[in-house]
């Protein structure tokens, strides 16, 4: 069974939304960290406005960002959306209805890990039912007190282990958890 991994980019206060407050952190470290999770993965499951900001911006950064730029363009992308009625961004698959069932059908099917970027609202439906496997949470030393928060107040509460730490020389700290039910 394939893993569903929700990565994140999120503030010291739960933030998650416009993440134009990382580029002050960029490092190397970093960059290397998100390779090697693209390079364990090979789908990519993605909420309408991330689709939307990724389909516009990545099919014209493959040359600034090899391979890397050739993955996101190559992997299978699968879009949670109730308001769109077609997906033209190569490899792109729309999800409009039954939403639980046909993320479980995709992570029945053999392949890599699928990976979750961004995507406040699809990760929240997804929390809610149980559906992650795992969290990659690339916290940064920021606090900038609004915006979308990773986990909303009508969230139940869940107990995570603790799987994995990585520290940068930015400051940035990457916790990986993993749900009980994936013990």
């Amino acid at each position: 069974m394939r893993k569903l991994c929700v990565s994140e980019f999120v503030t010291l206060d739960g933030v998650m939304e416009n993440p134009q407050w990382t580029f002050k952190f960029l490092s190397d470290e970093q960059d290397k960290y998100k390779f090697d999770e693209m390079k364990a993965s090979d789908a990519l499951l993605l909420g309408r406005v991330t689709y939307d900001g990724f389909a516009q911006a990545w099919p014209n950064m493959i040359e600034e960002t090899g391979e890397y730029g050739e993955m996101m363009n190559g992997y299978a992308k699968h879009v949670v959306s109730t308001t769109l009625d077609e997906v033209k961004w190569n490899n792109s698959t729309l999800i409009k209805d039954n939403i639980v069932e046909e993320i479980s059908k995709l992570k029945q099917q053999p392949g890599k890990d699928i990976l979750v970027f961004g995507s406040c609202d699809l990760v929240q439906t997804l929390i809610a039912n149980d559906l992650i496997d795992e969290y990659r949470l690339m916290v940064f030393p920021i606090v900038i007190g609004n915006g979308k928060r990773l986990f909303a107040d009508k969230i139940d509460e869940k107990v995570f282990k603790l799987v994995d730490t990585k520290t940068f020389s930015s400051g940035v700290v990457v916790l990986t958890y993993q749900s009980k039910e994936s013990e």
